[in-house]
């Protein structure tokens, strides 16, 4: 029987960690982050939203990721600044989210960062609005069509080769943090797929 909206939050609930267990988990990275995992129910398939980063950045460019970035000093928390990121990035409103629960955190290699996952539902249908700063175009992706997509790969990054989770959508392809987060996002929710 396909999920309905309004049964989606507390079964997401139910099987995703808890903001306060995620934020009590240690992940190695010299600077916090979050990110805002949007997911959406339409026509009874869950859908995830992602960003396509500007290729023209100096870090992460042209990758496949999650709305968000650094924690800034004097913000009340890691889940006000998955929040605070989705709305600058694609112009999701903070009060258009309803954080359900969370995931493991996980460090970027390159980059240093210690990344806090949010996962929020949002309705479908929502008109973005890009930072033109750093979002190519959001990607409005099934959970289903992601996890067909899965397989490890070798990838060439900076010149060496790592092993790493993928997962390819069309010519979308998410590797790194972002693949990690998804694999977690999408072994907790296995039951509702």
């Amino acid at each position: 029987m396909p999920l309905q909206n309004e049964q989606i939050r507390g079964e997401l609930a139910d099987l995703l960690l808890t903001p306060e267990e995620s934020l009590g988990l240690d992940v190695h990275g010299r600077t916090d982050a979050a990110v805002l995992v949007p997911l959406y129910l339409e026509d009874g398939e869950l859908k995830a939203v992602l960003t396509e980063r500007r290729s023209d950045l100096r870090r992460h460019a042209g990758e496949v990721s999650f709305p968000g970035g650094r924690h800034d000093e004097g913000e009340a928390d890691l889940q006000a600044t998955a929040l605070r990121e989705a709305e600058e990035e694609i112009g999701l409103p903070r009060t258009a989210v309803d954080i359900v629960g969370a995931l493991r955190p996980t460090p970027t290699i390159a980059t240093g960062y210690a990344i806090y996952p949010f996962v929020g539902v949002i309705e479908p249908g929502m008109t973005w609005t890009l930072s033109a700063r750093e979002v190519a175009q959001v990607l409005e992706l099934s959970l289903q069509e992601l996890r067909a997509g899965y397989r490890r790969r070798r990838l060439i990054r900076r010149g060496i080769p790592i092993l790493t989770d993928s997962y390819t959508v069309g010519d979308h392809l998410i590797w790194g943090a972002t693949a990690r987060i998804l694999s977690d996002l999408l072994d907790r929710i296995a039951p509702l797929l």
